[in-house]
């Protein structure tokens, strides 16, 4: 009897190493999907055959359905984010040769609108389902669904899951924090969005940390709701002082912030510097330029769709949750303070 372990079947990683090409591109030619080169197309297609590589019968069942629709479930929200992955997971779906069903979460509670949305998907037959979750009560509910099709959703979280691709919100509020700390601000105050928003909360845990390791003073954050006003609203009323930086959940929150702090007197950067998040279109137009934390929706949105390719592809393949990076962009609204200048 041979010691010999059986020869383990090829996988579509395995043909992607060897045709020197991604995971998605094997996937792409194995689904008969446009915009391969053709020399790429013979390429993966030699290995393949090399390979003697063939899809479950499961996988190929999936794929070759006639529906070829995704559902997509998004947040009852107009917010930038949000939006943006949507729309990116959309335009990618559709290169991809799939027509998105979407569907809004209306319900009070998000844990009974995702299972909601989430059946009536189902009924239609679709293919697989990507999820654009906010909340920690419906990131909650995606971690427990147990369907028969791919499911994968947006979500920031300190716990990877296999159904989740995120922005690495945590490292981006470091960043954000680094960047006052290392100007020389003793005094980093920060306005926080919604308690249950899994954007926020990640935020939050960033900035707190990245203050505890410079043994900075941590005040209790100020929470709001995302917008222009409710930054607006805590501003007026932030306990402000020399040497003072203030780190906004977000850059509606910080356009708020700019005016409250303006209406008060107080001159950003020269008395307090102002940092945001999301990188919003409007951001290098405001007054000052917002120096802000840029998060790339566009790689988000796609990563989204190749990971729901890859699961119909390859049902029992494990890939990493590995989030994708923040940028820091710096304008006019962060400053030395006064003493630190020059």
């Amino acid at each position: 009897m041979s010691d010999e372990a059986p020869a383990r079947a090829a996988n579509i990683f395995d043909v992607a190493r060897l045709a020197g090409v991604s995971h998605q591109t094997v996937s792409r030619v194995i689904n008969d999907l446009p915009n391969v080169r053709p020399a790429t197309r013979a390429r993966v297609e030699h290995a393949i055959a090399q390979l003697r590589y063939s899809p479950s019968p499961a996988a190929r069942a999936l794929v070759t359905r006639r529906t070829r629709t995704i559902g997509l479930v998004t947040p009852g929200v107009s917010d930038f984010g949000p939006t943006a992955t949507a729309m990116h997971f959309t335009v990618a779906a559709r290169g991809a040769r799939y027509t998105v069903d979407s569907v809004s979460l209306l319900d009070e509670d998000p844990a009974v609108g995702v299972r909601s949305a989430v059946e009536g998907l189902l009924r239609q037959r679709v293919d697989a389902i990507a999820l654009v979750v906010v909340d920690l009560a419906a990131l909650e509910t995606v971690r427990t669904l147990d369907l028969s099709i791919p499911v994968v959703a947006t979500a920031a979280s300190p716990r990877r899951h296999v159904r989740l691709v995120s922005i690495d919100q945590y490292r981006g509020a470091r960043q954000a924090v680094r960047h006052l700390a290392e100007l020389g601000h003793p005094r980093i105050l920060h306005l926080a969005g919604p308690s249950q928003a899994t954007d926020a909360v990640e935020r939050v845990r960033g900035w707190r940390d990245e203050l505890a390791e410079r043994r900075l003073e941590i005040v209790d954050p100020a929470t709001g709701d995302w917008s222009a006003a409710s930054g607006y609203r805590l501003g007026m009323n932030l306990d402000v002082g020399p040497g003072t930086a203030v780190f906004a959940a977000n850059d509606q929150m910080s356009i708020g912030l700019l005016s409250a702090l303006r209406e008060r007197g107080l001159r950003v950067p020269e008395d307090v510097s102002v940092v945001g998040y999301d990188d919003a279109p409007e951001a290098a137009y405001l007054y000052p330029p917002l120096t802000t934390v840029r998060q790339d929706f566009a790689a988000l949105g796609q990563l989204m769709m190749q990971k729901l390719l890859l699961a119909v592809e390859e049902p029992d393949a494990v890939t990493e949750d590995t989030p994708i990076p923040t940028q820091l962009i710096v304008r006019q609204s962060t400053l030395a303070p006064a003493g630190r200048r020059g």
